[in-house]
């Protein structure tokens, strides 16, 4: 009898094992043989594809507004290298006028339209020893721009366009970026009227530039070499060039020699000739040297003219209050 009931008991165990088996077997037949799994894979998220970004804008140029634009409302500044002067007009009337240094020999101002790029009131150049470069106004990325400085009379700078202090001042405080245009030329100027006629017949290249990056670097300019974002590892000084030999003295045998000047340096002598010729331009036809010589112990620079009735050429000048003598 105990073992019947044991043997029923284990049945009855092992029916209930059989149910929960077919039970659970079923449950995972149903899964297979319907659709769901697929249907669950099919509500799944279907990751995007990724976006290409958009090409960058071309970057942007600063141009300079026209010279017409500038004299009806703006500022319009005209610099003559051969007169060594700068003149400033404000809504087209006149401003001011003021003598200036622009490049010397191998580092001479270029000339064309340029708009004013940045500006600086306290500027030092890395390259120059800690050049001061007071009311800056940068015209290129490469070391060209307006600032107050020494202006002795004659080209003495390395590029940039140097006028004194206060006019420099005066000056910054005049233009703004967007309505100033800078005209630069070779033209002896000697009027305002000749200047703003020069700026709206002029035919020189229009100096466009790159707007400079957002928050750029302060670039140091006064012949810095390169754009803001070039980075300079090291500054390797290089050696001076050996002076260029004294050009020979006119031959005799061209013509007359007269001398009009004795000059403490070559730049002086070249000088003092672009502004004989604004008021004689008739001199041109005679052939100009300048000529090296030691005078007790010192250098002078002989500014000399050559050729066909030149004799009476200086007696002319002479008459009229300018020093000049013969030669030969």
């Amino acid at each position: 009898m105990d073992r019947w009931r044991t043997f029923s008991r284990s049945r009855k165990l092992l029916w209930v094992a059989i149910a929960v088996l077919t039970l659970v077997d079923s449950a995972g037949l149903y899964l297979l043989f319907t659709d769901k799994p697929h249907e669950a894979a099919r509500a799944a998220p279907v990751p995007a594809k990724p976006v290409t970004p958009p090409k960058p804008p071309p970057p942007a140029m600063i141009e300079p507004p026209a010279v017409a634009t500038v004299l009806k409302s703006g500022t319009l500044i005209v610099i003559s290298k051969a007169s060594q002067t700068m003149f400033v007009f404000s809504d087209g009337a006149h401003w001011a006028s003021t003598p200036i240094s622009s490049g010397k020999r191998r580092h001479e101002t270029p000339s064309g339209v340029f708009p004013i790029l940045q500006k600086h009131k306290f500027h030092r150049s890395n390259l120059y020893s800690n050049a001061p470069m007071p009311f800056m106004q940068r015209l290129t990325w490469d070391g060209v721009a307006l600032h107050a400085g020494r202006v002795p009379g004659y080209a003495a700078s390395h590029g940039c366009v140097r006028m004194p202090h206060a006019f420099a001042q005066a000056l910054f405080m005049l233009t703004k970026a967007s309505a100033t245009t800078v005209v630069i030329g070779d033209e002896p100027l000697e009027s305002e009227a000749q200047a703003q006629q020069f700026a709206l017949a002029n035919r020189l290249p229009v100096r466009s530039a790159l707007a400079p990056k957002p928050d750029p670097k302060p670039a140091d300019l006064a012949g810095t070499v390169g754009t803001p974002s070039r980075k300079v590892l090291a500054v390797v000084p290089l050696k001076p060039a050996s002076p260029p030999p004294p050009p020979a003295p006119p031959s005799a045998a061209g013509g007359e020699i007269v001398q009009l000047a004795a000059a403490p340096s070559q730049a002086e002598a070249e000088a003092h000739w672009a502004r004989l010729l604004q008021s004689r331009p008739d001199l041109r036809r005679f052939r100009m040297t300048v000529e090296a010589a030691q005078v007790k112990s010192r250098t002078v620079y002989r500014l000399r003219l050559s050729g066909t009735d030149a004799h009476r050429a200086c007696a002319t000048l002479n008459s009229a209050g300018v020093s000049c003598f013969s030669v030969n």
